[in-house]
């Protein structure tokens, strides 16, 4: 499936770009970052000169891919980034010495093809996919962090105790507010901020979109995050687990599918007023869960929080409001624009690029192959015994990094989604980044067998 550059006749694009050259006059812009994601979801970016946007707007910028992980070897480094226009924003940090502009970008091969393994051009190919079967895909994640006192060097430490719900320190209190009042002027609609379990813990939750408007709207809140963190001498983390014993950091991702106009995933005749086209969904993300773990849960340290008891899901269920369960269907009070389902295992360290496509790929695939979902269960999963999850057929999530890659490596979906270079790219990177976590001596270990025997 080729999703081909933008027509630059096509008058949207010259809409947007009319926007952008306004912006970059009025507030005297002399340079831009030009960003995309690395296959593990860390932004990239190089900076460069409006001098010369037009020609950039019209051809885009080459740059070397072979030292981004996951981009290609050496003998492909030659790369184009194009800026996408509609993404263009003034960075708000910046203006107190100097205005500086962003664009998200798509990459291109030379000949001006696209790039295979761009992940946002994996999510495009997704949603084009989802379009011709005439699927509008609409999604929300939530974002769970911790702010933290700490240079990177010593064992950082949460900047509050509060609890769930708690209101915040002054400290904490002005970063929030600051993170919300930049996301406003980048054009992000929060729609609530709150303290999270953990002491040090944040969420924050933003309006539901377009999937591809939303993963570029989620790097951009983590770059938000992170920037406002540093300016107040503390540091943003969205490491899925950073403590012992306390609740880890989840990115609980909202899913809907509309036609014409409607969410079908509502169906007023319906007992529960949920769609059979919903069921299906869920069926393919229960079916394809452990295939798609090493995406969503994509670094080792996820299956540190990726254990029962702490809000974190781990067996393949779903339900109506149990938040013990893989997935469930929020109430949402029989308002059809509403009806959704929430997956909980996904967490910010991700890329979202990648976590919204394989959603997506994989409760299609639930809907083409018309999959049945097994019965809900309300029952507290965590509370159960063995013998009991047994007798309901109940299977989970894989137990580590290591068992998520051998599901992914084995998995006919994966392939399809990423294509079979980016998937080989991200497997190995994958499998290069568990070596090295397998390899290290960890404290724990040094405490527990050292002096025995």
């Amino acid at each position: 499936m080729k999703i081909k550059l933008i027509d630059k006749k096509d008058p949207k694009r010259k809409e947007y770009v009319a926007v952008v050259f306004e912006e970059v006059e009025k507030f005297q812009i002399n340079y831009v970052k030009l960003q995309f994601t690395d296959i593990h979801g860390m932004i990239k970016s190089f900076t460069v000169s409006t001098k010369e946007l037009d020609d950039y707007m019209q051809n885009g910028a080459f740059f070397d891919g072979s030292s981004i992980t996951g981009y290609g070897s050496i003998e492909e480094s030659d790369m184009v980034a194009v800026p996408d226009p509609s993404t263009f924003k003034v960075i708000p940090w910046k203006s107190d010495k100097y205005s500086v502009g962003r664009f998200i970008c798509d990459i291109y091969n030379p000949d001006m093809s696209r790039y295979e393994g761009d992940p946002r051009y994996i999510l495009q190919k997704t949603v084009k996919k989802a379009e011709n079967m005439g699927f509008k895909y609409i999604c929300a994640p939530e974002l769970e962090f911790f702010l933290l006192h700490g240079d990177g060097e010593k064992m950082a430490k949460p900047t509050d105790l509060g609890g769930y719900f708690d209101d915040p320190s002054e400290f904490n209190e002005l970063m929030r507010m600051e993170m919300a009042d930049y996301c406003l002027k980048m054009g992000i609609d929060i729609e609530v901020l709150h303290h999270e379990v953990a002491s040090g813990q944040h969420e924050i939750d933003f309006k539901y979109g377009p999937a591809v408007n939303e993963a570029d709207t989620t790097i951009t809140i983590k770059m938000i995050i992170k920037a406002v963190a540093a300016k107040h001498g503390a540091v943003a983390t969205f490491m899925p687990k950073p403590f012992f014993g306390v609740n880890g950091s989840g990115m609980h991702v909202h899913e809907s599918l509309w036609k014409d106009g409607s969410n079908v995933f509502f169906d007023s005749n319906d007992e529960n007023k949920i769609s059979n086209t919903m069921r299906q969904f869920i069926a393919g993300h229960l079916k394809y869960g452990k295939e798609m773990s090493a995406v969503l849960a994509s670094w080792p340290n996820s299956y540190k929080r990726l254990v029962p008891g702490y809000e974190a899901p781990v067996y393949l269920a779903w339900g109506f409001k149990n938040r013990s369960s893989l997935i469930r269907v929020p109430n949402f009070g029989l308002k059809s624009n509403s009806a959704r389902c929430e997956i909980r295992c996904p967490d910010p360290a991700g890329n979202p690029y990648l976590q919204f496509a394989v959603l997506l790929e994989s409760g299609l695939r639930g809907i083409n192959d018309k999959l049945e979902v097994p019965e809900p269960t309300d029952a507290n999963i965590y509370k159960m015994r063995t013998k009991e999850m047994k007798k309901m057929g109940l299977k989970s999530l894989p137990g580590s990094f290591g068992a998520a890659l051998e599901s992914f490596e084995k998995s006919e979906l994966m392939r399809e989604v990423f294509g079979e270079k980016p998937f080989k790219n991200y497997l190995y990177a994958k499998l290069e980044e568990w070596d090295a976590y397998r390899m290290q001596v960890h404290d724990w270990e040094l405490k527990r067998y050292m002096y025995k025997l």
